[in-house]
């Protein structure tokens, strides 16, 4: 009930800032038209619509992680924290109540990408349902991720550290260009990042090729794990400092 109650303060802190509820799902949107158009002018087959969807889905993620992480770094620079750190509520108690509010948002930016992919050519089917519900894990590693900076810097600076962590899935994610096209070193630090995973975990229904995706999709839930517990205990330690 705690986390809860928690939980429900964040989502109304959310709805209060609704120019970066827009940026948010507006920004896949638009790439989403914009890429459609070339793709008709110049084929190319990453920009198809059963690539380019499940892409830009994964790429809209990474506004979530400049939201989560703003959201808990403006926290952390008012007073608001210090007085919830002496209540019982524990670090998990935070990061669960500032992780929930932010899934409705994630599945709102999936859903704006996939009806948005329908009007071009995207054909619907049960593959569609199967895509949006194995997105789940990589949104919560994206929120982690957002949160674990939140935890680590304050509100000035996490914009700018997310802007790299959004440049690293644009470059990294295979979302833009092939990564078999790049080879070497540049694939293997790619594949060992879990952004191309959690893309091709999307990719896979829409196309019918379920081979190798249990492998993405484990890669993709071992980091979002990770980053929870980095975040935790992030959050832990800094609430023991404050307390002090």
């Amino acid at each position: 009930m705690k986390t809860l109650f928690f939980s429900s303060r964040n989502w109304k802190e959310i709805l209060r800032d609704p120019l970066s509820l827009v940026f948010c799902v507006g920004v896949p949107l638009v790439m989403m038209i914009i890429f459609s158009f070339m793709q008709r002018n110049m084929p190319i087959e990453v920009y198809t619509i059963k690539n380019l969807a499940p892409g830009l889905a994964v790429f809209s993620f990474a506004f979530i992680s400049l939201f989560s992480g703003m959201l808990i770094a403006k926290d952390r620079t008012s007073s608001f924290l210090t007085r919830l750190f002496t209540s019982p509520m524990t670090s998990t108690n935070f990061i669960v109540g500032y992780s929930l509010p932010l899934l409705p948002l994630a599945f709102l930016q999936t859903v704006v990408c996939f009806v948005t992919a329908l009007f071009f050519g995207l054909p619907l089917s049960f593959n569609l349902i199967i895509s949006i519900l194995l997105l789940i894990p990589a949104a919560m590693m994206f929120i982690g991720f957002g949160l674990l900076l939140g935890c680590i810097f304050n509100d000035k600076q996490v914009g700018g550290i997310a802007s790299i962590l959004i440049m690293l899935v644009s470059f990294m994610g295979g979302m833009w260009f092939d990564l078999n096209l790049m080879g070497g070193a540049y694939k293997t630090v790619a594949n060992l990042l879990p952004f191309s995973h959690a893309v091709e975990v999307a990719k896979a229904p829409l196309a019918g090729n379920y081979d190798g995706l249990l492998i993405h999709l484990l890669w993709t839930i071992v980091y979002a794990v990770l980053v929870f517990v980095l975040a935790i205990f992030t959050f832990k330690g800094k609430m023991q400092g404050d307390s002090k």
